[in-house]
């Protein structure tokens, strides 16, 4: 894939490297058939819980998550299809609305009114089967300050498991009670249970937020959802290809950004490894490995390999394809979810280079399914 990238190590340190790889890829990824097992098998536990918490993994609860997701990573692209699934899925228009308010306080108002732009959007071809909702109504603590701040204290006590004050920075401390928790949850347009799982799936898609996911997952739990349901929704999430659960690194931006449509990052695993992360629709232009095979084995997300003039392959965790040399090809995420794989080259000769060709037109890259 990438001149610099050359596997030169003897064959003893290769076998091992490879067999180290095999086996993380069995311990972080699963298999398409592992993931359809894993499936049956969540199908089956879910038989064995109450109504109340097979209602979390009802389609309009994965209907909630999905566009908190996405809204909180600014993905308008993916949200306006999210939208209308979770619109089809029984979600109320007014529930919408008050996910994508209440999210302001997590990723901010840009986002918050980007995503309100789109539910607008969607609705000028609003369809008849999409409900409304129970009208909205001011809160009655919106006109009461003391009454805000005390309804704060008791729904933050609950989420948190215990009374929580932040004395390092009194003013967050006043915040967080008065207004999230009091104002913005004084809404009755969702459930408590709801507004944690809006607050986790949208977590869930940002990056540096690893103590609030984990604290509000728990505070999912103390709002009324199970801990199976809560960590079940998140592989939903993963697997869908709404985030990126993976133990490998993600690096920073590709400095061969240049030869790809969307954004790829690069990191460097050692042992000529170099782990290429996709987001959703990002993929390298067409191109060729002259004298050496390129080796990539999928680890996380969803993407596509394609040779010229055949059918593109699709990639899911535990994919290896070898690709021969002097073949012209391409490999990128798909449309609706990140992808990330391993790369090295083997059988190298001397003279070996690589040829960068056309970009994958939208033509045929959207064709595919």
């Amino acid at each position: 894939m990438f001149d610099e990238i050359k596997l030169t190590d003897n064959m003893r340190r290769f076998v091992i490297l490879l067999l180290g790889i095999m086996a993380m890829i069995t311990v972080n990824c699963q298999t398409q058939t592992e993931r359809q097992k894993a499936s049956i098998e969540r199908e089956q536990s879910n038989a064995n819980i109450d109504s109340a918490e097979r209602e979390v993994l009802q389609p309009r609860v994965k209907g909630l998550a999905a566009c908190a997701c996405l809204m909180a990573q600014g993905d308008m692209e993916r949200l306006e299809p999210a939208v209308r699934m979770a619109l089809e899925n029984g979600v109320t228009i007014n529930e919408l609305k008050e996910a994508f308010a209440q999210l302001y306080a997590y990723t901010g108002f840009p986002r918050s009114l980007n995503a309100l732009g789109v539910l607008g959007k969607v609705l000028e071809n609003k369809q008849a089967n999409w409900p409304e909702g129970k009208p909205w109504k001011r809160p009655a603590e919106w006109d009461d300050a003391k009454k805000a701040y005390e309804l704060g204290v008791k729904n933050q006590t609950q989420l948190s498991g215990k009374p929580f004050d932040y004395t390092f920075c009194p003013q967050d401390d006043y915040y967080l009670k008065s207004h999230l928790f009091g104002d913005i949850f004084a809404g009755d347009q969702l459930s408590a249970s709801d507004r944690e799982v809006v607050t986790f799936a949208a977590l869930s898609g940002l990056e540096g937020v690893d103590p609030q996911l984990a604290a509000h997952k728990k505070g999912a739990v103390n709002m009324g959802n199970s801990q199976q349901l809560v960590e079940e929704l998140c592989h939903w999430l993963c697997d869908e290809g709404y985030t990126l659960s993976t133990k490998w690194p993600k690096g920073e931006r590709n400095p061969y950004g240049k030869y790809f449509i969307g954004q790829s990052y690069l990191a460097d695993v050692g042992g000529g490894v170099m782990n290429v992360t996709f987001e959703p629709r990002c993929r390298n232009n067409w191109h060729i490995h002259h004298k050496q095979v390129q080796v990539l084995i999928c680890v996380a997300g969803r993407g596509w390999y394609q040779e010229w003039g055949k059918e593109a392959q699709e990639m899911t965790p535990g994919t290896v394809i070898a690709i021969p040399a002097e073949v012209k090809h391409w490999h990128g995420a798909q449309k609706d979810s990140w992808f990330q794989h391993l790369t090295y080259h083997k059988d190298v000769q001397e003279g070996a280079s690589n040829e960068w060709c056309e970009p994958v037109d939208d033509a045929t890259y959207n064709a595919l399914k």
